[in-house]
């Protein structure tokens, strides 16, 4: 049975059922609805006076008003509930461990529950007003960041190919020659750097960019992979920034098919991710890449390509991607 909320002339039977003294279940079977919905509805919407009775006009305009405001200040209505919420805050616990943590406090009270989302939206509202409670949180966002979708406003590359349609083998690591590409980013306005990594062997190669448009990535990523074999320039998977908005070209001047990853999806280029992360470790976030010679980076890229990993059984990458580019210099 679909559900539909009270009306004034339910109420209107419900105050008058009530004067002769049925029962809940019994007037719930009158209006065929379930007994607890009228249970719900004498608690909530009585007068909060001394030994008041349920009177429909009254739990009328309470049931407007209460509809009037959001889901999420209903919720601070019960002090416990805000109370154990603040008391979390101040312990640094993040709102998705508050949230599950409330489960495990209070099995039995149901109005023991709030969502992450609505913790954050007090957090928020706290700072507004002032407040230091989003210096809990570990970003201290002091207000909720718009999410950029794709679609609205910015937009797919047109011309573009998805993952969707790149070859099943580059995901299954069996050879050589799948590339993912990225840039990593330094202070606004100080710098970028182009990042490419052969999804097998864990290569990298990288170059500094004099800025993020796409003819200054174009060309960086040109210069890199003329060092690389032919035969080891198989596929390029990148994300959706417009700074690859010249892959047309790139693929002209590599021989590389260039695809795109779907937007959201880090985890599709999970190794060029990974491989940006040890980057950050010599050069932080907020780093000015404009005081970065091409000798450190070349340093940086070399002390990578020489680490072992355990994902290779502790070879380096080095060593494997040679022991490719030497069988591709001997075809």
């Amino acid at each position: 049975m679909a559900y539909t909320q009270l009306t004034l002339q339910d109420r209107y039977v419900i105050y008058h059922l009530r004067l002769f003294g049925l029962t809940f279940r019994e007037i719930g079977r009158r209006l065929n609805r379930h007994h607890t919905t009228i249970c719900r509805e004498v608690e909530r919407n009585r007068p909060r006076y001394f030994d008041s009775v349920y009177w429909h006009e009254w739990a009328q305009t309470q049931a407007i008003e209460r509809r009037r405001k959001p889901r999420h200040e209903r919720k601070r209505d019960t002090p416990g509930l805000v109370d154990y919420v603040e008391r979390g805050l101040r312990a640094d616990w993040s709102p998705e461990a508050i949230a599950g943590r409330l489960a495990v406090d209070h099995p039995q009270d149901v109005s023991m529950r709030v969502s992450p989302e609505t913790i954050y939206r007090w957090v928020y509202r706290d700072a507004s007003k002032g407040g230091l409670f989003y210096t809990r949180l570990r970003w201290q966002h002091k207000k909720c960041r718009t999410q950029k979708r794709y679609g609205t406003g910015r937009g797919l590359l047109p011309g573009r190919t998805g993952i969707a349609e790149r070859p099943a083998i580059v995901a299954l690591r069996e050879r050589f020659g799948d590339w993912e590409g990225d840039t990593v980013e330094g202070a606004k306005g100080l710098g970028h750097i182009a990042s490419h990594v052969e999804r097998k062997s864990r290569f990298l190669v990288a170059a500094k960019l004099a800025n993020k448009t796409a003819e200054a990535m174009a060309r960086a990523s040109i210069a890199a992979f003329r060092r690389i074999p032919r035969t080891l320039r198989m596929t390029l998977t990148v994300d959706n920034g417009k700074e690859f908005a010249r892959f047309k070209h790139i693929e002209e001047q590599t021989g590389l098919s260039v695809y795109f990853a779907d937007p959201y999806a880090a985890w599709q280029r999970g190794c060029n991710e990974n491989t940006n992360g040890l980057l950050r470790r010599y050069f932080p976030k907020g780093c000015d890449f404009s005081a970065v010679s091409d000798e450190a980076l070349a340093l940086t890229v070399k002390k990578l390509n020489d680490r072992p990993r355990k994902c290779l059984n502790y070879w380096t990458p080095r060593e494997v991607f040679l022991q490719a580019k030497r069988g591709a210099l001997g075809m």
